[in-house]
């Protein structure tokens, strides 16, 4: 007995070896005779593989960067009108124009940000958000434009009810009394038929007691400056009650509305281009992150 449980061991090893001699191989052996074969080598890339990595993340800095100062520029607009918690005048934060341009840089940002990691850090996780945004984006423009194309007539009432709006909130909010003064001093044009659109906001109506009453904005006159280089605030008082002839001789008795959109029409041309340069951006963006996403 004692004979036999020496002699065991001996035989288990022996048929160990039988079974490896008739063609059956350990895992262990197969790692160590062919170790590419579980852990096989990640293919080299291109020279120019590297360059469109290195080029797609300096790519999305650029735009990160452009981002944040838009982001920076809406929050310091937020900032300076009160919109945003320990402002003095406390505009509403939701009808604040500046609140497009937090967004515009949030959205950019985070696109951007997406883009930037993915190919620095080669995930395909980032890199197919990036191209789910830039598609998103892309789809957006596309369905803009042509509802610009097919939907003109109601876009354009929506512009007059805007610039409506602009009027009656004049002096309510510093963002559209800058915008207003800016599209009537360079289209040199008054209200939104005419100067007399003036009477239906509140601080110019004729009947309000302040002092810019039966008037209109100094953006308005025909020579806003005194002698040419002194601003007069109240170039525009008191015209409401001029007849249109008198009028005449002091402001702009057109409206803008006309104004604005043979200036739209005139600069049609600059708009399409500017939308095809964007388009065009967001696909050289997409297609190294295709290439990239492919080497990874």
């Amino acid at each position: 007995q004692a004979s036999r449980l020496v002699e065991l061991p001996y035989a288990s090893f022996d048929d160990d070896d039988d079974d490896d001699d008739d063609g059956h191989s350990l895992p262990g052996d197969t790692a160590e005779q062919g170790p590419g074969l579980w852990y096989p080598e990640p293919p080299k890339l291109s020279p120019f593989s590297h360059c469109v990595r290195y080029l797609a993340f300096f790519w999305n800095l650029l735009f990160l960067l452009l981002g944040l100062l838009v982001l920076a520029v809406g929050v310091w607009g937020l900032l300076a009108k009160g919109s945003l918690p320990g402002g003095e005048r406390g505009v509403p934060l939701g009808s604040d124009p500046m609140l497009l341009f937090v967004l515009a840089g949030l959205g950019a940002s985070a696109v951007s940000l997406a883009g930037c990691l993915g190919a620095f850090r080669a995930s395909p996780c980032l890199l197919r958000f990036f191209l789910g945004a830039l598609l998103t984006f892309g789809g957006l423009e596309v369905l803009g434009g042509l509802l610009l194309l097919l939907a003109r007539r109601r876009l354009r009432d929506a512009l007059r009810d805007l610039l409506l709006l602009c009027l009656l909130r004049y002096q309510e909010d510093p963002d559209l009394q800058f915008l207003v003064d800016e599209v009537q001093r360079s289209l040199q044009c008054c209200g939104l038929e005419s100067y007399q659109d003036w009477e239906s906001n509140p601080y110019f109506n004729c009947s309000a007691p302040g002092v810019q009453a039966c008037g209109v904005p100094a953006s308005c006159c025909q020579d806003p400056l005194e002698n040419g280089s002194v601003p007069n605030a109240q170039c525009g008082f008191g015209v409401l009650g001029l007849g249109a002839a008198a009028a005449g001789a002091v402001v702009h008795t057109g409206g803008c509305g006309a104004a604005l959109g043979a200036w739209l029409r005139g600069q049609a041309g600059a708009i399409a281009a500017g939308a095809t340069a964007l388009v065009l951006v967001e696909a050289v963006g997409a297609l190294m992150a295709l290439r990239v996403l492919g080497d990874i």
